[in-house]
């Protein structure tokens, strides 16, 4: 398994380390936020960013300043800006990126529309699964939608104890409810979306 941090992104590349299928992926979720709504006025919060594989997308679309962008390393959002995006870009959106491994929502102090985390919960144990569904819930908007993704299994498995960037964590779908509905959310299955390695989907909201 490659290493993780500075040294695996170095290795490997900053489109691969997140994962590579960059037009693929990036395009996939573009087209599936728009599907489901997004507005260029609407807040968007892209959750283990990575190197901008959706932000690239995203960015042109949204108004200046709504775009969010949240990553634990910080190797790949200079990689994202300054590989991906370029400067002019920047310069007229004013995409917002921060770095933060313990999902420190509260540093944008900015209410989102949708936020979204694909090929998050498929590297993380359910303690910060747990972590982020309860960080993000004051920061989503009361009709805001948190799309996520996740590797779906029949039976309940023994996953790693701890969180690896490279690491394989899979869940029940009703795993999934209970870490929703355990921080104050309902959940809606949306399942598969075209997903290239098959990771389903989910929608969560306030709970009523």
């Amino acid at each position: 398994m490659p290493p993780q941090g500075p040294e695996g992104i170095l290795q490997l590349g900053h489109r691969t380390y997140v994962g590579g299928l960059w037009e693929e992926i990036g395009g996939l979720q573009f087209a599936f936020l728009k599907q489901q709504g997004l507005r260029p006025e609407h807040v968007l919060l892209d959750i283990a960013c990575g190197s901008l594989r959706l932000g690239v997308k995203a960015i042109p679309y949204l108004e200046s300043g709504h775009y969010l962008g949240v990553e634990k390393e910080q190797q790949l959002l200079d990689a994202g800006l300054q590989q991906e995006l370029g400067g002019t870009l920047q310069a007229s959106k004013q995409p917002r990126l921060l770095c933060s491994a313990d999902f420190s929502f509260e540093q944008l102090a900015t209410l989102v529309d949708v936020a979204i985390a694909q090929s998050l919960f498929t590297h993380l144990p359910p303690l910060l699964i747990g972590r982020c569904l309860e960080k993000l819930r004051p920061w989503l908007k009361s009709e805001g939608r948190f799309f996520a993704t996740f590797f779906e299994v029949e039976h309940e498995r023994a996953n790693p104890s701890d969180p690896h960037d490279h690491g394989y964590f899979a869940y029940t779908r009703e795993q999934m409810e209970s870490f929703g509905a355990t921080q104050g959310y309902q959940m809606d299955y949306i399942g598969d979306w075209c997903h290239p390695r098959n990771q389903v989907m989910v929608e969560f909201r306030h709970q009523n």
